[in-house]
């Protein structure tokens, strides 16, 4: 018989305007008397002494984090560091991933605060790290916390929202994908992470889209990549939000001259891919539509040989697993959707 299996879940979830000054509260009720604060440059300088300012009940030291730190460097840190009873990293991608790591390897109660939502990577159990000289995903904490100020994220560029719509669209896509590699018996579903990730993507998609920065929506993404972000760890696996058009992505960071931030690639290989797999293709196309995604990529000069070349490269990226392209019939179809598809004319150079 199957066990009932026991996961780990954020047991802190703040998402509203001014949430990083609800820190000292947070910290006092869950009993942390002392914690590392973790940087980076734009974080430091912009937010640190107000934030620190507003913790009188938590020890806080606050470290600056490089940005080009590798695996090796972040254990020699991790076990250089004092005692501390939390690891709380605030800033881009590169950073919480920095914390997430430094908490794994000292397990220690992790806090992530973005600064963007453009990806997932706050919520989820693994971060991307430099192994020799190579960006590789690895294991992390599991946040024990997640901290969303809108105030803040709310004035990022227009660019990072729409990678986090990118990025959470791919759901739809991986899922499509999972069930694909079920019915050919190269994995087994987890149908409670597969419910999870569907029905973030599909509560999301019926948010109101007039405004990308309105605080309404900006909450329903963040929920929505927070809960996609849990379903991986429910899975043991990425399979519930990553699938083919992650594989084009990755494709992508190797080979192109010009590689776009990571959302924005994987949203253009979600459309592709939702073509390519004749799923929901028409509500992806309205979204990306109405939020600018598409207005802001083809203004990118993106190399349409690129994505060719990524397409034909993707079943190697993972060769263990079997979604839609690893089958030589729908990469074809995909290089012909590249070819005939009006909006990725538009998109392409």
């Amino acid at each position: 018989m199957t066990p009932v299996t026991s996961i780990p879940i954020p047991a802190i979830l703040e998402i509203g305007k001014g949430s990083v000054f609800s820190l000292d509260r947070i910290l006092k009720q869950h009993g942390f008397a002392n914690a590392v604060f973790l940087f980076d440059d734009f974080t430091y300088q912009t937010y640190r002494q107000a934030i620190l300012e507003s913790i009188g009940n938590t020890k806080i030291t606050a470290l600056l984090m490089p940005p080009d730190l590798n695996i090796q460097d972040l254990i020699k840190r991790a076990f250089e560091m004092d005692h501390y009873d939390a690891v709380i990293a605030m800033g881009g991608g590169t950073v919480i991933d920095y914390g997430k790591y430094i908490a794994f390897s000292r397990r220690s109660p992790f806090l992530s605060i973005p600064t963007s939502a453009s990806n997932d990577g706050f919520a989820s159990s693994n971060c991307s790290l430099i192994v020799n000289k190579k960006k590789t995903t690895v294991p992390a904490r599991v946040p024990y916390g997640i901290i969303a100020d809108l105030d803040i994220i709310q004035h990022v560029p227009n660019r990072f929202i729409l990678a986090g719509i990118g990025d959470l669209l791919s759901n739809i896509t991986a899922l499509f994908d999972w069930e694909f590699e079920e019915k050919h018996e190269v994995a087994r579903m987890d149908h409670f992470a597969y419910m999870l990730s569907k029905k973030a993507v599909n509560s999301f998609i019926r948010t109101p889209m007039n405004d990308i920065k309105d605080p309404i929506f900006l909450k329903e993404l963040i929920s929505s990549l927070t809960l996609g972000g849990i379903s991986t760890v429910i899975s043991g696996n990425s399979s519930p939000i990553s699938g083919s058009e992650h594989l084009i992505s990755h494709a992508l960071d190797k080979i192109s001259k010009q590689p776009q931030m990571h959302g924005i690639q994987v949203g253009i290989a979600t459309y592709i891919m939702a073509n390519v797999q004749e799923h929901r293709a028409e509500r992806m196309m309205k979204v990306f539509t109405r939020t600018g995604f598409f207005d802001y990529v083809k203004g990118l000069d993106i190399n349409k040989e690129e994505y060719r070349q990524a397409i034909e490269m993707a079943p190697t990226v993972k060769p263990d697993r079997y979604t839609y392209l690893h089958d030589q019939v729908y990469r074809e179809k995909a290089l012909r959707f590249l070819d005939d598809d009006e909006m990725l004319q538009e998109i392409f150079r």
